[in-house]
């Protein structure tokens, strides 16, 4: 099979095509709505980019003239949409608070599109440097592009076209669906399994969560993300929650499971948090220099938009090399502003404010808005680069970005007044998730923008193509999100907050950075933010930065990343342990197939990569068909009106359904090893 190289500058293809828009918008509607299921219900998502690759590969090639830039056109754009709805990190918030009884349609869709195309644009400057002159290894980016290089391979006479990998990626949404349809759905497997037990005053959970999609996420998450979030939740569950309630007197009345789970949501969880934003702070600290010298660069090769670097002779700017003209990202930034400062304006009419301090209010949270979300583009953009979309640390700048717009509104609130009433401390605080909403949107789009630029240059695309595909993607991913959180909210409701008071909570969304992030802006309006357990993380995470940057200096592969660390703390232990089962069938699978190679003579460095391209899809399709299945059902409760209207089961058959589900998800796991390590 002939390999495709990147397309020269002098050849012109088609890439942003009607059928690829259309193709894209369809790839987007699935992969934004498996990614806010996945975020809510375990606070991860995963990189659409290379689902989206193998799909349009798939479906483009059924049709004349389909070529390699189209393909990178539609992953542009589903990928773009799938990873913006990383906004439900905060703004179900507003649901949690009772500022919002639902999610407002406009409102959602208007927060989410000027915040997801801000991020888009701060990406354009960035380019140049970061991609094109930079030897950053953007990992996805350079994955996906091999994938487009190998499935749009040309065809010699006489021979097999290669797969594109949709069937291993259908197979894993199969299995995952199936699995989440007998669990959600029937009842009749369990989606896993608790134990607490009493150690004298303290109080010990075992638990292990029967999730594919998660298994899936740590597959993608690898070996070392997911050792440390195992530490994570050792030191959570295993020092942590057990000194505390020690410590801590039992309320009469309260189980070892609510007196274990209230504990943890309380205190132990925001030491979480404290880890969490102390790496976010240490990864922007060292990643500044850089940041900066790669804007300046960047911007030196925007200006004048065709006699910068890149130029030919003649003055023309090479194809491969044109971004959006410095004109068009002027007049999209400014009628993105207007957008936001209507958007604020319309969020904050019904608070108790003369129109004076309203709009001063706005003028605020536009402009942290846009001021801290260049800062984040910029830096998720450099980690993006150095460590993968997955691997970027977006919690951690949400987690930044609230506290420092929280305390902004209360400086400006306080003196405007609206601090005076109860009423009025609500809105402030909802402002600053609403704001923050924003900030991540940007930070989010600029994290994964990069990565498809990188792609697109390497395969030879047009760069303002790919910027226009982007910000079609962030459009088309805006509209769907609202419906697809409305759906889910009515359905299953959110930790804390049921739409309805006979629901169950314990089939609730846990929707944990959102739930964190909420309890944060609340503490500091109210005063009562849990500063000691904070700060308690705060000095975990010097101590684990320390130990991290002398195993750097050491070299070798053995690293301890503290944001995973931190979200190892925070997550439920469900959640953890079937990302940690995740990751390790990752280490196990990749050494199996090394071993298989050098017993047999092969290049192990091919078959390696075969089995990471085969696991990564497998993957991929694990979490899209839980996902899918999780919306699918949302909507069957939605029209039903009941709790589990295909249940077969009635709650007797609970721990039957533990070892059930135990036995489905340990037999998916080995079938998932051996399809991987089949013979090519």
């Amino acid at each position: 099979m002939q390999r495709v190289d990147r397309i020269d500058d002098a050849i012109s293809l088609p890439e942003l095509t009607l059928r690829g828009i259309i193709l894209g918008a369809l790839i987007t509607v699935v992969f934004t709505a498996s990614n806010i299921y996945l975020g809510l219900k375990v606070g991860l998502t995963f990189s659409s980019a290379i689902p989206a690759a193998v799909i349009s590969m798939a479906v483009l090639r059924l049709f004349p003239g389909a070529n390699i830039l189209e393909n990178n056109m539609v992953q542009t754009q589903a990928s773009a949409a799938g990873t913006l709805s990383s906004i439900i990190f905060i703004l179900p918030g507003l649901v949690m608070l009772g500022h919002w009884q639902g999610f407002p349609f406009w409102q959602t869709l208007s927060i989410c599109a000027a915040g997801g195309m801000l991020g888009v644009i701060f990406s354009i400057p960035l380019r140049h440097a970061m991609v094109v002159k930079s030897d950053l290894p953007y990992p996805e980016g350079v994955a996906a592009a091999e994938i487009l290089r190998v499935g749009s391979a040309s065809q010699a006479p006489g021979e097999t076209r290669q797969a594109t990998g949709l069937a291993d990626l259908l197979a894993g949404g199969v299995a995952a669906g199936l699995f989440s349809f007998a669990a959600g759905g029937l009842r009749v497997l369990a989606e896993g399994a608790n134990a607490w037990l009493a150690a004298g005053a303290s109080v010990v959970r075992l638990s292990m969560g029967f999730s594919l999609a998660l298994v899936g996420a740590g597959y993608l998450v690898g070996i070392v993300g997911g050792l440390a979030m195992l530490l994570g939740l050792v030191l959570t569950w295993g020092v942590a929650v057990p000194w505390l309630t020690a410590i801590t007197p039992m309320p009469a009345g309260a189980t070892l499971a609510s007196f274990g789970t209230s504990v943890w949501s309380s205190q132990a969880r925001f030491i979480g948090a404290g880890t969490i934003g102390i790496a976010a702070i240490w990864t922007l600290a060292t990643l500044f220099k850089p940041m900066v010298e790669g804007v300046r660069a960047s911007m030196g090769a925007l200006r004048g938009n065709g006699r910068g670097q890149g130029a030919e002779e003649g003055g023309e700017m090479a194809r491969t090399q044109r971004d959006l003209p410095a004109v068009w990202i002027g007049a999209i930034t400014l009628v993105l502003l207007a957008v936001l400062a209507v958007t604020f304006g319309h969020f904050l009419a019904p608070s108790p404010l003369d129109a004076g301090a309203m709009w001063r209010l706005v003028a605020c949270a536009v402009l942290f808005a846009f001021v801290f979300g260049f800062l984040v583009a910029a830096a998720c953009g450099y980690m993006a680069g150095l460590v993968g979309s997955s691997a970027s640390p977006i919690s951690g700048i949400g987690i930044i970005a609230v506290i420092l717009v929280s305390l902004l509104i209360l400086g400006v609130g306080t003196l405007d007044g609206l601090m005076g009433t109860p009423e009025g401390g609500r809105f402030a605080i909802a402002l600053a998730i609403f704001t923050t909403s924003a900030v991540v949107a940007v930070a989010s789009i600029a994290n994964d923008n990069l990565q498809d630029l990188k792609t697109g240059w390497l395969v030879g695309a047009t760069p303002w193509r790919q910027q226009v595909a982007l910000l079609i993607g962030c459009a088309v991913g805006a509209a769907v999100i609202p419906p697809v959180l409305e759906l889910l909210y009515n359905a299953y409701g959110f930790a804390g907050a049921l739409p309805r008071a006979d629901m169950d909570p314990g089939q609730a969304l846990a929707a944990p950075q959102a739930t964190l992030m909420t309890a944060i802006a609340t503490g500091i309006f109210t005063h009562q933010l849990n500063w000691t357990m904070i700060l308690i993380g705060v000095a975990l995470g010097v101590v684990l930065i320390a130990i991290d940057e002398m195993l750097r200096r050491r070299g070798g592969v053995a690293r301890l990343p503290v944001l995973a660390v931190g979200i190892g703390i925070y997550l439920p232990p469900t959640i953890s342990s079937a990302l940690v089962v995740g990751a390790v069938l990752s280490w196990w699978l990749l050494r199996g197939e090394r071993r298989r190679a050098e017993a047999r003579g092969d290049d192990v460095t091919l078959a390696v990569a075969h089995a990471e391209r085969r696991g990564t899809l497998l993957a991929s399709g694990l979490i899209v068909g839980e996902s899918l299945v999780g919306v699918a059902l949302a909507g069957i409760i939605g029209l039903s009106g009941k709790e589990a209207p295909l249940a077969l089961v009635d709650a007797g058959f609970a721990t039957t359904a533990e070892w059930l589900g135990l036995a489905v998800f340990v037999l998916v796991c080995v079938g998932f090893y051996r399809r991987v390590l089949a013979a090519r």
